[in-house]
């Protein structure tokens, strides 16, 4: 009989980290104690608190480790498993400073009892972190694939729509459009006609990594889902398009429809109704313009992925030219559980027009990185505060960059903000695919523009004038700003030309390009006029505009700066400070590279210090 599982996170971020060897060293050092009958040992996905990686979580406690190693195995194995002791250096010191027992009789620190988890609402990532992934019976224990029989046995096509429709589930990749009409319209002509369904799992965002946790976590779920999608617009044949740098995801994909297959999940036939539908995988190889969604479906067709103009939609003319529907994978992770759980459920959750939950890749300077899925309407602070544990350091809180290179920065001041789509489209940032990236006082906003605007330059398909051109033109600007040749023109210039970039491009891509550039000058206005006016960067991080500087006075000579620096630029000097025995050093400024190893060598008598 078994009496415990011990989890281990198979994500990419713990499987980086070591995760396969130590699950492989739980399921040898079980056998050698003899609990083989007893334990059983679990692969799962992902179970969010990445910074914590590798995750082990021992059921049925509950007791939470982070940062195992190999060496740890025997231990945990020995004291916990056999003995009943949990071994308490392990546990994530947050609970282990409050609800931890010694003995196994007790509560135990679990998941639930850390303000990370406290707040979540986990519908998309119900799974994750809970289930072998590459087991489908795991899956369907979970009530997987009721959904696809209840409406292959109970709902006509039209009632599915409704259900969605009514729920207000909308899009989960970028602009929020709602899911169950964009079905509608492509469900016309049901039998007459070859359609296609489409998942989005090229996810391309700088930080973003939601859509690769859940094909990783919870495959199951997106198959059972684009299944539904087929009967609901009457296609018989789907694709799922993923980069092909995800190849956890890609694997355990190909695991899971083999798996659908051999049960009678997918194919002809399905549950003796007489639905048919097949499901194949597409490589992407990682051009950011192919999240469009006719760039994909060019991509798919074996072309190079370049968006279309519209009209005509995908829902008329989409793949191979045929009616189509694509959504991403977060989208489709919702769809089983509304079926099961009806409209109103899902309605519930959320705010007026923006329903149900939302996944975020939290990242930047936060202090627990990971994946958080809450209550559409949800506050940035509270998201930053309480669930991402706040900004590590003693620093403050400066911005935060929400979807990505398409997204704006949200400024200090506005960090009670609801995070839906209505609030975050007013305050010129949009939700997108869900990155979430938090800056802090080290911070340039400047520089930040230029790093996202740099990756859509890079990301353009070349295909229309306004973004293959305009971008790189914006880039120049804030490349002449941040070295310290910029005019105050040059930002009449930059709103004038993102303006025109965001009317008149083609696809997504160019249009949203520069909306890092336009909330930074709206927010941050006051920084590009200090690297303009002052040749200065406040935070600190423009190369060309900093320098450092030796205080004769605090400088006690040790020359360790002088041994650190890569330049040879610093030296000693005849000037020799009161109290001191050594005489005090000086940069050649002429011959710095404002590397900062010498400030950096310099912390404990800090005599050098950065304009």
């Amino acid at each position: 009989m078994i009496r415990a599982h011990v989890l281990c996170c198979g994500g990419t971020g713990c499987t980086s980290s070591g995760s396969p060897k130590i699950q492989e060293t739980f399921t040898s050092e079980i056998q050698k104690q003899g609990l083989s009958d007893e334990i059983r040992v679990v692969q799962t996905g992902c179970f969010g608190l990445c910074a914590l990686g590798p995750v082990v979580i021992v059921y049925p406690d509950g007791t939470f480790y982070s940062h195992v190693t190999v060496e740890d195995v025997p231990e945990i194995v020995e004291e916990h498993l056999l003995k009943g002791r949990v071994v308490e250096r392990l546990v994530y010191n947050e609970v282990a400073a409050g609800t931890a027992q010694s003995d196994m009789g007790e509560a135990h620190a679990s998941l639930n009892d850390t303000t990370f988890y406290k707040s979540q609402q986990r519908l998309a990532l119900r799974n994750c972190g809970v289930i072998n992934p590459e087991n489908i019976d795991e899956y369907i224990a979970m009530d997987g694939y009721r959904a696809l029989g209840k409406v292959l046995t109970e709902m006509t096509p039209d009632e599915v729509i409704s259900t969605i429709l009514d729920s207000g589930l909308r899009g989960r990749g970028g602009a929020g459009f709602p899911t169950g009409l964009k079905w509608k319209f492509a469900s016309g002509n049901r039998g007459k006609v070859q359609k296609y369904v489409c998942c989005n799992a090229d996810e391309g965002d700088p930080g973003a990594f939601m859509d690769r946790s859940v094909l990783e976590g919870d495959p199951h779920a997106v198959i059972e889902a684009m299944a539904i999608a087929g009967y609901a617009i009457g296609a018989d044949q789907g694709y799922i398009y993923v980069r092909a740098e995800y190849p956890i995801a890609v694997k355990r994909l190909q695991i899971a429809i083999a798996q659908a297959k051999e049960y009678g999940l997918l194919g002809k036939d399905i549950f003796g109704t007489g639905f048919n539908f097949d499901l194949d995988i597409r490589l992407g190889a990682g051009a950011f313009v192919c999240g469009e969604e006719t760039a994909l479906m060019t991509s798919i067709e074996g072309k190079r992925g370049e968006p279309r103009p519209r009209p005509p939609f995908p829902a008329v003319k989409g793949l191979f030219g045929q009616p189509t529907i694509l959504n991403n994978v977060e989208t489709y992770a919702n769809i089983p559980q509304i079926i099961l759980n009806g409209a109103e459920w899902f309605s519930s959750i959320g705010t007026e027009k923006s329903k149900g939950t939302k996944v975020f890749a939290l990242g930047g300077k936060i202090r627990h990185t990971g994946l958080v899925e809450v209550p559409m309407g949800t506050t940035l602070r509270h998201i930053i505060e309480e669930i991402g544990g706040g900004i590590p350091n003693g620093k403050k809180f400066k911005a935060a960059q929400t979807g990505g290179p398409s997204g704006g920065c949200i400024p200090a001041h506005l960090i009670d903000t609801p995070i839906d789509y209505e609030s975050l489209q007013a305050i010129g940032s949009m939700m997108g695919s869900g990155g979430l990236i938090v800056m802090d006082e080290d911070n340039c906003m400047v520089d930040i523009a230029r790093f996202f605007l740099e990756f859509t330059v890079d990301e353009s398909c070349g295909k229309c004038t306004p973004c293959r051109v305009g971008t790189r033109r914006l880039l120049e600007i804030l490349d002449k700003i941040i070295s310290g040749n910029g005019e105050m023109e040059d930002l009449d210039r930059l709103e004038e030309l993102a303006n025109y970039i965001k009317s008149a491009s083609l696809c997504g891509l160019g249009q949203t390009a520069p909306n890092p550039v336009l909330s930074t000058l709206r927010y941050f206005r006051d920084e590009y006029i200090a690297h303009i006016v002052d040749k200065r960067c406040p935070a600190g991080v423009c190369k060309k505009l900093i320098s450092y500087k030796i205080d004769p006075e605090k400088c006690i000579g040790c020359g360790m700066c002088a041994k650190n620096c890569p330049a040879d630029a610093i030296h000693k000097t005849s000037y020799v400070a009161p109290g001191h025995k050594l005489p005090s050093m000086e940069i050649d400024t002429a011959k710095c590279v404002k590397c900062g190893a010498c400030m950096d060598s310099c912390k404990k008598i800090q005599a050098i210090s950065k304009g």
